[in-house]
């Protein structure tokens, strides 16, 4: 089975990072994805999705992200039902959110967003930006290691290569 999910849109309110009773972070919001078709003589439609994101993935959107800004999530459809106070039954449908990333939005200050990106595995982010998902953390947050190059073979034909 499938259930993978990737979008990009703005966020559509405040965001308001809430705790469960034993501390773990969530965050609910709600992103505008904008419909790739366009009838003739209309407004572009969008779209108004659900997105909850947990842990790390809360915190970091919450601290780099806020109303209005562009945002690129990737995660997984999930659905329930709940009843209201009134006793009526609503079926809700939410993307839980696994990776974020910035869009390469230009920032206030003129600066581009595009560099990082925010998923469960980047949670060392008190003073920088988180680092992306295949890049491993470097001791200074000066530079970025890309690992040993000599673990590589240089090819130089495409002799006996099976595919």
């Amino acid at each position: 089975m499938l259930n993978r999910v990737i979008l990009m849109g703005r966020i559509t309110q405040d965001l308001d990072l809430r705790q469960t009773p034993s501390g773990t972070s969530v965050l609910t919001f709600n992103i505008a994805v904008d419909r790739s078709f366009v009838k003739q003589g209309e407004e572009r439609q969008a779209d108004f999705i659900t997105c909850v994101a947990w842990r790390q993935q809360a915190d970091f959107i919450s601290r780099y992200f806020g109303k209005g800004r562009m945002i690129a999530i990737e995660g997984n459809l999930r659905s329930r039902t709940y009843d209201d106070k009134n006793g009526t039954k609503h079926y809700v449908t939410e993307v839980y959110v696994d990776n974020v990333s910035f869009t390469g939005e230009k920032r206030s200050d003129g600066s581009s967003t595009s560099a990082y990106s925010g998923n469960s595995y980047a949670n060392n982010y008190n003073n920088a930006p988180a680092q992306p998902v295949n890049q491993p953390q470097s001791g200074n947050n000066d530079a970025l290691s890309i690992g040993d190059l000599s673990d590589y073979e240089e090819v130089l034909s495409d002799d006996g290569i099976p595919f």
